[in-house]
Parts: structure tokens; sequence; C-alpha cells
């Protein structure tokens, strides 16, 4: 693609450009709006009055582009400058993450008011030059004026409707993968773990099995979730995410009771992944409780009943 010097373009160029920054600007807004809308109602209106205010901006610069060279605006943007400002398209995710996107807004009021600054030093033309730097006053005022806008629009109440929904994409997106790769890590790979240390007597064979078994489940742990879906209508966040917070967890519940095998003196080893099994079971339990409101006697009880089973399992298996 042809680029040009943000020092070589017109007067005109520079007009243009600052029309387009302006429309891109405001669609953003009004993305970051309609994706926040389900879940962050006072953000989205909050986001949506600042898309106004961009509309406004480029209704002004549009004026006084007719006004000094007529209605044929010349189609230039931010791509085809070099060197020039851009936005990253975080507001294309869905489920949209209201921190990043408040986050996002404020970059970008910084570098529209530095674009605005850079644009007064090319301009010669005095009705443009006062209308470019009244824009960058404004610019530079948007995070109070987006201050002003969160103290009208996130009310205690509204704050905390939005910080349940944000609590709840966190167990969609992040606890509940986790939670299940730790679990059938820690689950899943104990009957071939034991039922192969009691089969040989070898922390070694039982070592490489576990560590066998923990990234096998892991691989295929990650990719399940990975396909099961893109997360555009349950609201699960990014699939990728997903896919490696699944993935890892069950890797790293079952490495746990492996890596204990790395001891050579078999029995010691044995006692000390027994622990291990113990521990994880109860942070299952555990996270279960925090997360899920689940009581913790009743997640305890259900943790202990499953792993029990699995591990005699295993070692019915290795003693027969």
């Amino acid at each position: 693609m042809a680029q040009k010097k943000f020092r070589d373009l017109t007067e005109k160029e520079i007009l243009a450009l600052a029309i387009a920054s302006e429309e891109e600007d405001g669609r953003i807004y009004g993305e970051f709006a309609e994706g926040l809308r389900d879940s962050y109602p006072a953000t989205a209106q909050m986001f949506e009055e600042m898309r106004e205010e961009e509309v406004v901006h480029r209704d002004r610069l549009m004026a006084m582009f007719r006004e000094r060279f007529g209605d044929r605006i010349p189609l230039i943007r931010r791509e085809n400058v070099k060197g020039f400002l851009t936005r990253k398209p975080t507001w294309l995710t869905r489920p949209l993450g209201v921190n990043v996107a408040r986050r996002q807004a404020r970059v970008m009021e910084m570098e529209a008011a530095r674009f605005y600054d850079k644009a007064v030093a090319r301009i010669t033309d005095v009705s443009i030059r006062e209308l470019l730097n009244k824009l960058a006053d404004e610019e530079r005022k948007h995070s109070a004026t987006a201050g002003d806008l969160e103290e009208k629009h996130l009310t205690k109440d509204a704050r905390a409707e939005e910080d349940e929904s944000h609590r709840k994409l966190f167990l969609l997106q992040f606890v509940q993968p986790g939670l299940a790769g730790l679990i059938d890590g820690s689950v899943s790979t104990l009957a071939p773990l034991f039922a192969t240390a009691f089969v040989t007597h070898k922390s070694a064979d039982a070592f490489l099995v576990g560590l066998a078994a923990s990234i096998g489940a892991g691989i295929s742990m990650g990719f399940a979730e990975w396909g099961s879906d893109d997360g555009s209508l349950t609201g699960r966040g990014s699939p990728w995410i997903r896919g490696a917070t699944i993935g890892m967890m069950t890797t790293a519940g079952g490495l746990g009771h492996t890596l204990p095998f790395l001891i050579s003196n078999f029995h010691l080893a044995m006692v000390i992944a027994v622990i291990v099994v113990a521990i994880e079971l109860t942070a299952i339990a555990y996270i279960r409780h925090r997360y899920m409101d689940t009581p913790f006697l009743q997640a305890a009880f259900q943790a202990i009943v499953g792993g029990t089973l699995v591990f005699l399992t295993g070692y019915l298996i290795g003693s027969s």
C-alpha cells in the first residue's frame, strides 16, 4: 500500500484525514456501546454519548472543509499515512471487555489531541488552525469528560450490576474451564498413574505414565474446548483462551501427583503423591465453594468420593 508521510500532506489532505479519524473514532465508540449494552448498560450509554461528541467534531470539520475546499473530500485514511496512529480492533471481540474498552478510549483521546497539535503546526490557514486548536483542547478535556460521564451513568447501583456481570463473565471465561481442567487432570490421571505404580513398584515407570497421561489429557481437553463454540452466542469468550486455560489446568492437575515419582524411593514417592492428591481435591472443593456457590462440605464430599473411586480403580487394576 502506497503511503505518504505526514509532513508531505497538504492542508486539504490533513483536514480530510481529521474527518476520517473522527468518523472512525465515532464508529469505535458506537461498537463499544453495542458490545457492552447487554452486560454493562451504564458504560454503554457513556460510550454512546462519547460517540455523539465525535459526530459533532466530524460535522464541524466537514463544514470547514466545504467552506475552504468544496464538497469533494479526498479519500484518505489512517493507513494511508506512514507512521500515523492506528486503532487496535479490540471492539470486534465478543464478549467485549469493559476495562479494555475504557482503557482504549483513554488512549484514543490522548492520540487524537496529539494529532491535532501536530496538524496545527502544518496548517497556515487561520480559520483551520483555529478549529484544530479548539478540537485539540476538547480532546484533551475528554478524559475529564469521560470521568464526568462515568460519574453520571455509573451510579452505585449501576456499578454493582456491572460488577456482577463482570464476575459472571470471569466465571464463564476462566473459572469454569480452569476448574473443569483441574478436575479432569487431578482425577482422570489417577487410575493409570497408580495402576502403573502398583504393578511395577518403580517410580520412574509411574512418572513416565503420569507425564504422558497429563500432557495427553491437557491436549485433548484443550482442543475439545477450543472446538466446542466460538463464544459469540454463549458469552464464554475466546475459544483460544478457554482452550489454553483448560488445557494448562488439566496438565497441571495431572502433574501435581506425578512429580513426586521423580523421587527414586518408591514408598516415599507414593506417600507424597497421595498427600498431593488430597491437596488437589481440597483445592477443587474450595474453588467450587468460592466461585460456584456450592456448599463446601458437599463439594468436598463429591471431590473425595470421585477421587477415591478413581484411586481404587487404579489400585485394583494394578494389584490384580
